[in-house]
C-alpha cells in the first residue's frame, strides 16, 4: 500500500564487512591503536610515541646482519634435564614446549655475520624462550661465540635479554656468569672490542655478567635493566627508590650505559663504533681488467 500516491521505500540493513583479526594493536606506551603492518615496517616501534615492542630473534638478526651473511654456530647444542627437576611440569617438558613455540632449540642464537661489510661474531638472545634464562647451553654458546671471535680476531656483539639464571639447572646455571666473563677478559686482552646491546628486559645474572662488561654498552629505549626487582631491593635496603632507576635514562645519567639507541639507528651506530675500534673498512678494489 502506498501513501499519498508514493511508493514506500524499504531500507535494507547494510551488511557489516568482515574485518580480519590482528590488523591493529594497542600501544602500551601511548594507548593509541596502530596499524600492525606499519609497526612491523618501523622495526616494531610505535610510530606515535616510539615505544619499542618485543622483536623475535629472526627479526633482530635480519635488522643487524647484512643480507645473507649470517652463518650460525653451535646450532646443535641442546639443554637436558640433568638434575631431574620436579615441578608442575618437568624441565624437559618446558624445553619441548618452548622449542615448539619458538622453533628454536634454546634461548640464544650465535654465529658469524657482516655488519655493513665488516665481519663480526653476533649473538642474539630471545626472551620468548624460557625468559632467555641462562642455563649451561646458553652460557656455553655465549662463551664459544666470544672465544671463536677472539680466535678469528672478530669484534663481538651480543643483543642481550634475560630474566636471569635458569633455576632448573641449579649451580650449573650460576657458573655461566663466571665462564662468560672469563671469555670476555681474554677477548679484551687480545685487544678486540665487545659491544652489548641491552634490550627489554636485561636482568639478574646476565645483567651482572656479560651484559655489562662491554667496551661500550648500548641500550634500547625503555628497556628494564637491573639485577634484582624493585620490590626486593626496597624490602632489603628499607629505602624508597628513585623513580625509573632501572630504566635507560636513569642508568645513562649515572654511568652504567654509554648510549641509548633507537632501533632505527642501531646498525649505523654499531658500524660507527666498530670503525672507531677497528679502523674504517677499506673499499674493495675493483677487479683488474685483463690487458687486450
Amino acid at each position: 500500500m502506498t501513501l499519498f500516491g508514493k511508493k514506500k521505500t524499504v531500507l535494507k540493513k547494510a551488511r557489516k564487512r568482515d574485518m580480519p583479526d590482528g590488523l591493529w594493536l594497542k600501544c602500551p606506551g601511548c594507548n593509541e591503536m596502530i596499524f600492525r603492518e606499519e609497526q612491523e615496517k618501523a622495526l616494531r616501534v610505535c610510530p606515535q610515541c616510539g615505544h619499542h615492542f618485543p622483536m623475535s630473534r629472526a627479526e633482530r638478526l635480519a635488522m643487524l646482519a647484512d643480507p645473507g651473511s649470517f652463518v650460525e654456530w653451535d646450532k646443535d647444542l641442546y639443554s637436558i634435564d640433568f638434575l631431574g627437576f620436579v615441578g608442575a611440569a618437568s624441565y624437559q617438558e618446558k624445553l619441548e614446549t618452548n622449542r615448539r613455540k619458538t622453533g628454536e632449540v634454546d634461548a640464544v642464537t650465535c654465529g658469524r655475520a657482516r655488519l655493513k661489510g665488516r665481519a663480526i661474531a653476533l649473538g642474539v638472545m630471545d626472551f620468548e624462550f624460557l625468559g632467555a634464562s641462562m642455563g649451561s647451553v646458553v652460557g656455553e654458546k655465549i662463551t664459544r661465540l666470544i672465544e671463536r671471535g677472539t680466535a678469528e680476531k672478530l669484534p663481538v656483539i651480543i643483543v642481550c635479554a634475560s630474566g636471569g639464571a635458569r633455576m632448573y639447572e641449579g649451580m650449573m646455571s650460576l657458573m655461566q656468569m663466571a665462564k662468560t666473563s672469563g671469555a670476555l677478559a681474554r677477548h679484551a686482552e687480545a685487544g678486540l672490542p665487545y659491544i652489548p646491546v641491552l634490550t627489554h628486559p636485561t636482568t639478574a645474572g646476565v645483567m651482572a655478567s656479560f651484559a655489562t662488561l662491554g667496551d661500550v654498552i648500548l641500550a634500547e629505549p625503555g628497556a628494564l635493566i637491573g639485577f634484582a626487582g624493585a620490590r626486593v631491593i626496597k624490602e632489603t635496603i628499607q629505602q624508597d627508590l628513585p623513580p625509573g632507576f632501572q630504566r635507560p635514562d636513569f642508568l645513562l645519567k649515572h654511568g652504567l650505559l654509554d648510549e641509548i639507541v633507537p632501533r632505527s639507528e642501531l646498525k649505523a651506530t654499531l658500524a660507527r663504533l666498530l670503525d672507531i675500534f677497528c679502523g674504517k673498512l677499506q673499499p674493495s678494489a675493483p677487479p683488474a681488467v685483463p690487458a687486450v
